[in-house]
């Protein structure tokens, strides 16, 4: 049987699908798995090891080219693509419009959220098969109770995200070390600089454990080189993939980091994280709680470094 996913962005939401994956596969091994995601998360989705393909599209470069002929020649490439590809089934577990179309294109048998279920209704009218999945579930749960629906089993036991960490990079000193995800999305979600030196700090001298700085943009790769330059064993790690990130993550004795798509890769792997919240609410976008995680903090409450510490103590492999 062959199967498309499509769950396009982001970082998050597509490994937030793991679990459902590792489930269907589990109960249909015999299953061709491809799945359809932004060109710019595609890796994530390649991490899963029984996803057999991945096909990519451009939303993002798109929209903002669409008055030249060259986006339009590549949406009619992959639809194309999509079309001959002969799926017998396409599940969107996104449930917006920006997946609905391009999910609808393949001309296979088309299943999905229904109208109270999905996070934009209208992209329930593209499906030919509509489930309910209550919307305040978690997301890994929502996906799990959706695969579930759709190919006929009831989802138990803990999730299992099914992926392994790859290999520890080859530019990353050896010994043990601790992974600092200081970056996100916004600056009302970080967490103040005077307490990630501190909690370096800390790390380095009891634990003796370097610690690394990864960056994705200039103004992140700035504020890495400035607390690495007041610890005492600090890496800034280069620019790195989503695969490479994989294997740094895995391969880390713990990682502590923000509000960020990365904390939940490490949490994936199952190395000990502390995840910090200081703008949103962790009961909606934290990482699954695990022998290996924890979430600390809240809307306007900002965790110190002695609650990081103890909750990284508190976690399975913590040495």
């Amino acid at each position: 049987m062959n199967v498309l996913i499509v769950r396009t962005s982001s970082m998050g939401d597509l490994i937030h699908t793991w679990p459902a994956v590792t489930e269907l596969m589990t109960h249909y091994p015999n299953i061709r798995l491809s799945w359809l995601a932004e060109e710019s998360f595609a890796d994530i989705a390649r991490l899963h090891p029984q996803v057999a393909e991945v096909m990519t599209l451009r939303w993002r470069s798109w929209r903002k080219r669409l008055l030249q002929p060259s986006a339009w020649r590549e949406l009619r490439v992959l639809r194309q693509q999509l079309r001959e590809a002969r799926y017998d089934l396409v599940l969107d577990s996104q449930g917006l419009i920006k997946s609905a179309i391009p999910a609808r294109w393949t001309r296979a048998p088309l299943a999905g959220l229904d109208w109270s279920s999905a996070r934009e209704s209208l992209a329930s009218l593209f499906y030919d098969k509509k489930h309910t999945v209550s919307r305040q579930l978690s997301a890994i749960e929502r996906n799990r109770r959706l695969f579930g629906l759709c190919f006929g089993y009831v989802p138990e036991g803990p999730p299992q995200f099914g992926i392994r960490p790859g290999e520890r990079p080859a530019w990353m000193l050896s010994g043990r070390y601790a992974v600092l995800l200081h970056a996100t999305s916004r600056a009302s979600k970080e967490w103040p600089e005077e307490s990630w030196v501190a909690l370096g700090r800390e790390l380095s001298g009891r634990h003796d454990l370097v610690t690394v700085l990864p960056w994705g943009n200039e103004r992140e790769k700035a504020r890495a080189e400035r607390l690495a330059a007041r610890l005492p064993a600090a890496v800034v790690a280069p620019r790195i993939g989503l695969i490479e990130a994989a294997g740094l993550l895995g391969h880390a004795s713990a990682v502590i980091g923000v509000d960020t798509g990365l904390v939940h890769l490490a949490n994936a792997l199952n190395v000990p994280v502390a995840a910090i919240y200081t703008d949103t609410d962790p009961q909606q976008t934290g990482v699954v709680e695990t022998p290996w995680a924890t979430n600390l903090g809240n809307i306007g409450q900002c965790p110190s470094v002695d609650e990081v510490m103890a909750a990284l103590r508190s976690r399975r492999d913590w040495a």
